[in-house]
């Protein structure tokens, strides 16, 4: 019997945190999909995710990105995405909540 999803360390994070960036000031309408495609330029994107919001669904206004090796983040903050300029920064890895 496997333990509750709650109690569960089974979900990792999509790539190393050395990997991965924060992005945030996205508009609302950005999908995982766009987002993919605005960073694509810097390297090779293994996952693009927008964080929504729990109780309407709806985009928070900021996501990670996680690329295949090491990335410049330089030059990708302050880039526009949807006419906004976006903050990118290294990813903090928080551990899983409970």
């Amino acid at each position: 019997m496997s333990a509750p999803w709650w109690d569960s360390n089974s979900k990792a994070p999509a790539a190393a945190p050395e990997n991965r960036c924060f992005v945030g000031g996205l508009p609302w309408a950005t999908d995982e999909r766009s987002l993919h495609q605005a960073f694509a330029s810097y390297g090779k994107v293994v996952d693009a995710e927008i964080v929504n919001d729990r109780e309407t669904g709806r985009s928070r206004g900021f996501g990670f990105v996680s690329f295949e090796s090491e990335h410049t983040i330089q030059g990708m903050n302050g880039g526009d995405i949807g006419g906004r300029n976006v903050t990118v920064s290294e990813a903090q890895f928080r551990g899983f909540r409970r």
